[in-house]
């Protein structure tokens, strides 16, 4: 069987408790829309997922309304981190930007753990195979 896990939990894949920017960074040049895909290793959820997030001085919210708290940084150096809740749970995740691309890892307490992607750019919307 398999466990469809929310948008909550799929957005949060991107980046696990947020880590801080300096408060003197330069214009983040991680700003814009990022399209993000999920893969699952282990656990219950769904194989895959692709969702939309865009980064603007640093902070990381969904690209489209999702009813998620979304606590997330991207430093300077491209570290990423984030913190997403929602009614359904929370899920946690962790990783880098470098220029137009991003990888990382995501869980999602112990339902559900992998692997994540980004590209800059791409407006896709939430789905899940």
């Amino acid at each position: 069987m398999t466990f469809t896990v929310p948008t909550v939990f799929a957005v949060a894949a991107l980046t696990a408790g947020a880590i801080t920017a300096p408060a003197a960074a330069a214009p983040d040049r991680h700003n814009g829309t990022w399209a993000v895909e999920l893969v699952t290793d282990s656990g219950l959820c769904s194989a895959r997922y692709s969702y939309s997030v865009a980064i603007r001085d640093g902070e990381v919210r969904p690209a489209t309304t999702t009813g998620a708290r979304v606590s997330g940084r991207v430093s300077p150096d491209g570290t990423v981190g984030i913190t997403v809740a929602g009614a359904g749970g929370s899920g946690t995740g962790t990783g880098r930007l470098s220029g137009t691309q991003g990888s990382g890892t995501w869980a999602v307490s112990s339902l559900c753990s992998g692997r994540w992607t980004a590209r800059r750019g791409d407006t896709r919307t939430a789905q899940a195979e």
